[in-house]
């Protein structure tokens, strides 16, 4: 068929989107006040290419609020964007504009965004005085990237989502172009779902459970207008927190570049991941969308029925910022919340993702108006979708307008981000006064967050660092931020960091301050691994990672946030501790169990399941100053749920300035302590192989160096053993 020839049938209104239907493409797409709808084919992805427009009839296009047709003879890889006529009165929140070409919410993906030009898809005149109360006439086809339709055919070999319980699971958070981009990476596809998979090895060896993506849904990375000031480059989006379509996994990030090969690609990956026995993770940005406030650009949901998708200001030309990123989607909205799920179910039963991540999860609990909700529908309905049912959910429990719920999240079986672990272990280790309290109730779950309504230890996600912020390394090389090539005169990114440099800012030659530096990150991935809960990782920071002191590196697509992956030899010692510290957490099932604990003596035995110590092996005082404490863990049906006995553990924490003689409770009766880890050592006797642990030189004592962790193990005595 020659192009410019498609004719128009009636189609049916869902599913909404578009999708292939053996004789042609039916086309579907929402817009409640809408006026007129056309649908735009193209012959191909150059500006001028050739097009054909499809105008909707309303008597027969449209179904209530859908707008819908069938194009028959259209294939897969066919180009596609609609313009939708309507009112244009800001003031009362209408902002159609037929002048302007928009992406469907639905596209499953996107032709190349590198020449999108943002400033021609404004809707209003910029040049106007009245700025977006005016209207804008001129055309913004050719500086517009195009849906394309996806054939969804794929062999994924029998994969299917890997779905493991939380309790289980150690989450690994990377960039997927930060993961391999760096020349010294050794993967023939840097920077792509395909280098992802050459890194699977390196991922099976570290032992995590679980690789948590930052956003990957298609986004503009050219929409940052900034330089950095030292080089005078342009700086990017490189995290990619501004979501231009949700359906959609970004182009650039795939090495095949033919239409709907970035959709191929990331399955690929997907499905390799799991047969090494990882899963997926994906954060999702459903909290605001790149359109931004009311002088942002229109290219979809505004220009489709901006007042349904965004929480308007009471002058509605406004737009409610609780994301601090221009507009709010107006989640709990039934035809937003459909959205939303139908969402998630795709990446689910089609992409085969494991589980979420929620940015600014709070704001999904705001109502139309912006007000939080005791009870929203739209947490509840992604807690209880049949579909996502063992899917991951984790919130980050709160948003930029004033929401903090850490620990009171709503909708039920959420997970949460828990940054009252990252700060008060942080300044534990920094060695603040009186945060033994905090560092105990952090080891045991933050059961004060989340027992109260029925969530379990493995609920609370522990993490030290993530991408927002200094990677671990950093949090111990500097006071404060360097955030100098961001171009915002380092106003940017956190203030209060919980960080100590030790005596100098930054890298230094001093081997005294490298080894307190090293021995640091060795005694907060040793706390993540002790404490109930779910650890993540920062990508890196196994490996020592740095970015020179820029805690917001948002906008820096480059070595700043690259993997540097020489420090792999460099720091071999920190890497094989980190791998064997997540190992040791992994077989010992007492550091998994789905259960707070109690205190008391257990069903199975006469052993409390925890006791708390001081130095001197008597019961702490909360309230008095000072650095260390002990626990000891009785391991006897730690997991109940598996029907699991363990080691008995005796733990000693050290975040002072100078060594101390902690006195070692007496083990269980045939057992004796042995050492598995202790982090003032080198490596490799910093952390000890099963079968290789070491008894004590003194049995009722142990020296444990400034700023350390001890963990002791019972085994059996040798004489029972013979026996």
């Amino acid at each position: 068929m020659a192009f410019g020839n498609y004719s128009l049938e009636r189609g049916k209104a869902l599913p909404l989107g578009a999708w292939l239907t053996g004789g042609g493409v039916n086309f579907s797409i929402f817009s409640r006040n809408a006026t007129a709808v056309t649908l735009v084919l193209f012959e191909n992805t150059r500006p001028d290419s050739p097009w054909q427009e499809l105008r909707l009839d309303r008597s027969k296009n449209k179904t209530g609020d859908l707008w819908h047709c069938h194009i028959p003879g259209l294939k897969a890889g066919a180009l596609y964007l609609y313009r939708v006529d309507g009112p244009y009165n800001p003031e009362r929140g209408f902002r159609f504009n037929v002048n302007k070409h928009l992406l469907d919410p639905y596209a499953r993906a996107l032709t190349d965004l590198e020449g999108w030009d943002l400033a021609v898809c404004m809707g209003y005149d910029p040049g106007d005085p009245a700025l977006d109360l005016s209207f804008s006439y001129q055309l913004d086809r050719c500086a517009h990237p195009r849906c394309i339709v996806i054939d969804d055919e794929f062999d994924w070999q029998g994969d299917f989502p890997l779905n493991y319980p939380l309790r289980f699971s150690v989450l690994y958070e990377t960039h997927v172009r930060g993961l391999t981009n760096n020349p010294n990476s050794g993967v023939e596809h840097p920077g792509t779902y395909r280098g992802v998979i050459e890194k699977i090895p390196y991922l099976k060896a570290l032992g995590i459970t679980s690789l948590e993506l930052l956003p990957i849904q298609e986004f503009n990375e050219r929409e940052q207008p900034k330089l950095n000031p030292r080089t005078g480059k342009a700086l990017v989006n490189y995290w990619g927190y501004s979501t231009a379509a949700f359906f959609a996994p970004k182009s650039s990030y795939a090495a095949d570049k033919s239409p709907g090969g970035q959709v191929r690609e990331f399955k690929e990956m997907v499905r390799e991941l799991h047969r090494a026995g990882i899963e997926l993770i994906l954060d999702i940005v459903l909290n605001h969308t790149a359109e931004g406030n009311e002088r942002g650009p229109t290219f979809s949901f505004r220009g489709l029925d901006n007042t349904i998708y965004y929480i308007l200001n009471e002058n509605r030309r406004y737009y409610q910022n609780y994301s601090g990123c221009g507009n709010t989607v107006n989640c709990n909205h039934p035809v937003v919340r459909t959205f939303i799920i139908d969402c998630l179910r795709y990446w689910v039963t089609e992409m085969h993702v494991d589980g979420f991540r929620f940015d600014l999860g709070s704001i999904l609990g705001r109502d139309q108006r912006g007000r939080l909700m005791e009870n929203p529908p739209m947490l509840e309905r992604i807690a209880e979708d049949p579909i996502l049912s063992n899917t991951k959910i984790i919130a980050e429990a709160w948003d930029a307008g004033g929401a903090y719920q850490v620990g009171w999240f709503p909708g039920g079986r959420w997970a949460e981000w828990n940054d009252r672990f990252r700060d008060e272990i942080r300044r534990y280790w920094r060695g603040d006064s009186q945060e033994t309290r905090h560092l105990a109730t952090r080891l045991s779950g933050s059961s004060d967050l989340y027992l109260r309504d029925g969530r379990k230890p493995f609920h609370s996600i522990n993490f030290i660092t993530s991408h927002d912020g200094f990677t671990l390394m950093d949090l111990t090389s500097y006071n404060n931020k360097h955030n100098d090539d961001n171009g915002e005169d380092n106003r940017d990114g956190g203030d209060y960091n919980n960080s100590y440099n030790y005596g100098t800012e930054g890298p230094v030659p001093d081997p005294v301050i490298t080894r307190i530096r090293e021995q640091q990150v060795k005694n907060f991935f040793a706390t993540m691994m002790l404490s109930l809960g779910t650890p993540m990782i920062l990508g890196g920071d196994e490996i020592g990672r740095t970015q020179g002191g820029n805690n917001n590196a948002y906008c820096q697509d480059n070595e700043i946030s690259w993997y540097d992956w020489s420090l792999l030899k460099k720091n071999q010692g920190l890497f094989r501790f980190v791998k064997e510290m997540i190992a040791f957490r992994l077989r010992h099932h007492g550091f998994m169990r789905p259960e707070f604990y109690t205190g008391r003596n257990g069903a199975y035995n006469a052993i409390p399941d925890i006791v708390w110590f001081d130095e001197d092996g008597d019961t702490p005082v909360w309230d008095k100053p000072g650095s260390c404490l002990a626990l000891r863990m009785d391991g006897s049906k730690a997991d109940i749920l598996a029907d699991k006995d363990d080691n008995d553990f005796y733990i000693m924490f050290n975040s002072g300035l100078d060594p101390v003689v902690f006195r070692v409770v007496k083990a269980p009766a045939g057992k004796t302590w042995v050492r598995a880890v202790d982090t003032s050592l080198n490596s490799p006797e910093d952390i000890l192989l099963p079968g290789t642990e070491k008894p004590l030189t003194a049995p009722n004592r142990y020296y444990v160096k400034a700023r350390s962790v001890v963990i002791l193990i019972s085994k059996e005595v040798l004489s029972k053993l013979q026996s």
